[in-house]
């Protein structure tokens, strides 16, 4: 069995990466659905990707299988985009502070 091992993530004809398109993030080919949008809704939401068609019905299964696929051959570079994220968010929060509270609150 030969193992190709590469330094950039392979795209298929169902995912492309287009510095124009998204900040030049994994998206699903011909639309805007980045490949961690579909990861999330099913990993996090739980939804099955019959679930995701339904939200978003101009995919195909073959698109959602192969966004899943990419994801999961990636996992990496998707862990420090989450990471990515949380610091920008978490940054953001410094700078802009919740105006209002929760009556809940401690």
């Amino acid at each position: 069995m030969t193992v190709i091992s590469t330094k950039e993530p392979i795209l298929t004809g169902y995912v492309s990466r287009n510095e124009t398109i998204s900040g030049g993030k994994p998206v699903i080919t011909g639309t805007r659905i980045k490949v961690s949008q579909i990861a999330l809704e099913y990993e996090r939401l739980g939804w099955t990707p019959d679930q995701i068609i339904d939200a978003h019905p101009h995919l195909t299964l073959a698109q959602v299988h192969a966004a899943l696929s990419y994801y999961y051959d990636n996992l990496p570079l998707f862990h420090e985009e989450l990471i990515e994220n949380k610091l920008f968010l978490d940054s953001i929060s410094r700078h802009y502070p919740a105006k209002t509270t929760s009556a809940h609150a401690p």
